[in-house]
Parts: structure tokens; C-alpha cells; sequence
């Protein structure tokens, strides 16, 4: 086996698990675990060319109207092409701006889109770090596979995304300004020009770096109100809330469901829930609490995932998750991170050392009737969703059936294991703890 072999991800259907490891062995032999051989060339980031933008723009001031509209991007972006006779092409970096695709083009019309989120931090002793890259980029592949399109060496896709942030970051995210991040997306879409339903013969790989406000902020968490965001905000910053509000959906809702694709990170799984995610927060919910079946299985709060702390009948203090067996929730790299951390620093072996009683870990099936029990029954703890986006975020309510469980926050603003797990996670982000997790992007600014 290749040392840069991966597994490929299961699925549940043995046809679609084929049909990966055919795409990945045809366009990334090198991660493929049957020794295939292929003539196509494999993305190498050592090939970059790098085009600099003539025209830069400033940089707006941290939480400003263009921050929290979130679309203001740095001065350029990564593009590579790839192609079905020739494989991978060079990598280009190059102004950021828009690029030209066919109307036929497959991702506009089969949904052949999948992307990533990850951030880069400028740390308090003033370097630059990525947290945990190397499990978007194996991720990445994955989601690409699933929906046909070509894979890749998950390390190169790290090495374009350290180019990018190495040249950019410089500037827009400056050593002035220590504690803020940038928000990188790396995106690959299907281009090729045809409208017959099959395999993109031609794609495209692109990495961009965007500003983004934070949501996780002290005193609790920034509410998106659209009076405060775009073009049309008024320019000061959202109001705070103690903790998400959820709003648990209904039996005539799914996002995801065995046999699909709830694990891979695609536009698909994304776009149809927007919908009801507006209806919530008109509603005065931050985001939808996603159940699935009669029994109400809990899977994934909006976009993150979620996490309960409850108390057992017989006094064990547990955190419980959705697993990831039958596919339908994230293998989100901030919820590996809890449980990673909860593993090595709140087990029984670790107890007393945090101030805090230790947890056992649980992956499971779990229902929404469950948490209302051990809500009812004064053993609900706290309960917190964990993502890119909102990071660390403690629930303060969840309104399921008509009724509204108020999840303790034992400071006011978050619960205390929430709290432990977000200060353990920044510090590693931003260089206050070592870490194998933390990165460091050595900066080249535009003398690359």
C-alpha cells in the first residue's frame, strides 16, 4: 500500500461504495489501497504557478457591514483544472475574480459541487496556524468521489490552501490584529459543457479565503439578524443571545437518510434545508434541530453537530452524540476534536485535574423523546453544537412538540464543559497550548 493510501469512505449501498474506489483508484492512484495504475496525472501543488493581482483592494475593519456580509475576499484565490483524458493540470494561483463556465455546465444543473470549511488564525504570539487540515483535505475526497467527481492527494490540497494563506494573509489578516481568523473555502465543481446525466468529464478545484465574522463571541452568541448583515445592515454589530435556540423539526422534514449522502460535504445536503432554516429564524430560532424517523432520532443542529451532557438514571454523567455509521450526519473535524479531547482530558484517569466530574463517551442512536425525558427529569446537563461556523455554541432552548426545554447555561452564557472544550480548542488555535493539531503556515507574503 502507497503511504499516502486512504480508505475510501463507506457508504451503505455496496454499489456506490464500488463506484467510489473506482474514482478514486482511476484519478488519485496513489491513494488507492489495490495498487491500481493509472496514466492520468495526480494534482501536485509543487506546480503552482502564481499570477499577482495588479489591483488589490483594502482591507474592511474587523466586524464592519462587508465582514458580516461575507463575501469580501482576499486578493487571490487557487484554481485548478482537471480533465477526464489528462487528469490533473497545474495548479494556478491568481487574482481573485470571477471565472467563466458554460450554462451547461453539469454543476449547474446535477448538483456536482462539494466544498469545504476550515479557517486560518493568526495566533497571539503573532504566526500564522491551521487546526487539523489534514482531515478536511481526506474528507474533501470523500465528498468529491461520492458525487463523481475526480480525487486527489488529500496533502496537496493542504499544501495549495498553505500557498494561499502564506501569500494573503500578510495583508488580511495582520500581525496587528492578533486573534482573528480568515474562513477558507475550498470548492471543486463539476465544468464539463453537457447536459446528458453522467460523470463530469471536466472539473474544477478552487480555494478561496474570505473574511467572516465570528459568531462565537464572550457574553454569548451573535444573533444573525439580516438588519445588521449586507449591503443594507446598518453597520453595528448583531445583538447577543445566551445560547442557540433551536427549533426541532417535524416528522414531514429529513435532511438526510441512510443510503444518501448526509456524510459527504456537498452543496445538495445544503441547499434544501435553507428553506426552513429562514423560517426558523423569523421565528426567532437560530437554527433547525434535525430529527429523522418516527422516533425522532437526533442527528445534526443546521449545518453543525450536536452534542447533549445528561446524567444517567443510575448517575453517569455521559456525552452523547449521533454516530456515524449509517451515514447521514458529518464526520465534522470540530466534533472529532470534542470527542478527542474529551477522551484525553475528561476520562476517569484525568478526574479532579479540570475541576471538572469526568465524562463517558457516547455514540449512539438517540431520541428526541430521550433528551425531553432527561429533561423532565432535571438530569439534562447542557447541550452544545459544534462547528466551523459557530465553533463552540451552547443551546439554551430547544422547542420540540409544542414545548420549550430551557437548557441550563451554568455561568449565564454557556455551560461548563462547552465552555472548557471552546478554551481548550482556541488556545491550540491561536498558539496559547503546542499542539500537533495546530498548524504553523510559514508566511512568504507576494515573494513567493
Amino acid at each position: 500500500m502507497s503511504p499516502s493510501a486512504i480508505t475510501p469512505p463507506r457508504t451503505t449501498s455496496e454499489l456506490t461504495n464500488a463506484g467510489i474506489e473506482h474514482i478514486i483508484a482511476k484519478t488519485a492512484p496513489s491513494l488507492a489501497t489495490n495498487g491500481a495504475c493509472s496514466t492520468l496525472a495526480e494534482l501536485d501543488a509543487s506546480k503552482t504557478l502564481f499570477t499577482r493581482n495588479t489591483n488589490p483592494r483594502s482591507v474592511p475593519e474587523p466586524n464592519s457591514p462587508e465582514v458580516w456580509a461575507q463575501n469580501t475576499c482576499t486578493d487571490h484565490m487557487i484554481t485548478c483544472a482537471w480533465n477526464a483524458p489528462s487528469g490533473w493540470q497545474s495548479p494556478q494561483l491568481v487574482p481573485y475574480g470571477p471565472f467563466s463556465i458554460m450554462p451547461t455546465a453539469s454543476v449547474f444543473h446535477y448538483a456536482t459541487e462539494c466544498f469545504e470549511g476550515l479557517r486560518v488564525y493568526r495566533g497571539n504570539d503573532l504566526r500564522l496556524r491551521l487546526f487539523r487540515p489534514d482531515r478536511n483535505g481526506r474528507r474533501m475526497v470523500g465528498s468529491a468521489a461520492r458525487i463523481a467527481l475526480p480525487a486527489f492527494p488529500p496533502d496537496e490540497l493542504v499544501k495549495l490552501i498553505t500557498k494561499l494563506v502564506s501569500v494573503d494573509c500578510e495583508k488580511w489578516l495582520p500581525k496587528d490584529r492578533p486573534g482573528n481568523f480568515l474562513y477558507l473555502r475550498p470548492t471543486m465543481i463539476g465544468t464539463a459543457a453537457a447536459l446528458g446525466v453522467q460523470k463530469p468529464k471536466e472539473a474544477l478545484l478552487y480555494i478561496i479565503a474570505c473574511l467572516f465574522p465570528s459568531f462565537d463571541e464572550p457574553g454569548g452568541t451573535l444573533i444573525a439578524d439580516p438588519r445588521y448583515i449586507g449591503n443594507g445592515g446598518e453597520g453595528k454589530s448583531p445583538p447577543k443571545r445566551p445560547g442557540l435556540r433551536l427549533l426541532a423539526s417535524k416528522n414531514d422534514m429529513v435532511r438526510a437518510w441512510p443510503g444518501g449522502f448526509g456524510f459527504a460535504k456537498v452543496g445538495a445536503n445544503y441547499g434544501p434545508s435553507l428553506i426552513a432554516q429562514a423560517e426558523a429564524r423569523a421565528g426567532g430560532y437560530d437554527q433547525i434541530l434535525w430529527l429523522f424517523g418516527q422516533d425522532c432520532h437526533v442527528t445534526e443542529a443546521g449545518a453543525s453537530n450536536f452534542f447533549v451532557i445528561w446524567r444517567t438514571r443510575d448517575g453517569k454523567l455521559q456525552l452523547v452524540t449521533a454516530p456515524l455509521g449509517d451515514k447521514i450526519i458529518l464526520d465534522g473535524v470540530t466534533r472529532r476534536s470534542v470527542l478527542d479531547l474529551v477522551a484525553e482530558r475528561l476520562s476517569y484517569t484525568w478526574e479532579g485535574q479540570t475541576g471538572l466530574e469526568a465524562l463517558e463517551i457516547v455514540e449512539r442512536k438517540y431520541t428526541m423523546g430521550e433528551v425531553e425525558e432527561a429533561f423532565n427529569e432535571g438530569r439534562l446537563v447542557e447541550a452544545f453544537a459544534a462547528g466551523t461556523a459557530f465553533f463552540i455554541s451552547p443551546v439554551s432552548e430547544i422547542h420540540f412538540r409544542g414545548n420549550d426545554l430551557k437548557i441550563p447555561l451554568s455561568n449565564g452564557v454557556s455551560g461548563q464543559y462547552a465552555a472548557m472544550l471552546k478554551t481548550w480548542l482556541k488556545n491550540i488555535m491561536y498558539g496559547e497550548e503546542k499542539h500537533e493539531w495546530g498548524v504553523v503556515v510559514e508566511e512568504t507574503g507576494l515573494n513567493l
